[in-house]
């Protein structure tokens, strides 16, 4: 069973970044693609970054296009969410979500991923 660990939220001001890492063990990514979700106090999960399991396929949410970046590092069985120009409504806890699927597209759906992790939290705040 594929585990995926989150790591590197944390408090930082507006317009600070974070760079937040998604670990996988017992079983390699490289068949996975991989999405980033946050969840916000009183609202529902959303569904913000996705990336294939090659690296090729990369989609965002309107509301994180242009400041988070989604990369991979099959090697380091990683994958990382960028974070930059952050602002309060980013504050949520962030999943990573991994869905067994090789050589397609990515999707940002997430009823679709089969593993998930415990969440890591950001706030952004002055």
């Amino acid at each position: 069973q594929l585990q995926l660990v989150e790591s590197g939220g944390g408090l930082v001001q507006p317009g600070g970044s974070l760079r937040l890492s998604c670990a996988a063990s017992r079983s390699t990514l490289d068949y996975y693609a991989i999405g980033w979700f946050r969840q916000a106090p009183g609202k529902e999960r959303e569904g913000i970054s996705c990336i294939n399991n090659s690296g090729g396929s990369i989609k965002y949410a309107d509301s994180v296009k242009g400041r988070f970046t989604i990369s991979r590092d099959n090697a380091k069985n990683t994958v990382y969410l960028q974070m930059n120009s952050l602002k309060p409504e980013d504050t949520a806890v962030y999943y990573c979500a991994a869905e067994l699927r090789y050589g397609l597209s990515c999707r940002i759906q997430q009823n679709i991923y089969d593993y998930w992790g415990q969440g890591t939290q950001v706030t952004v705040s002055s």
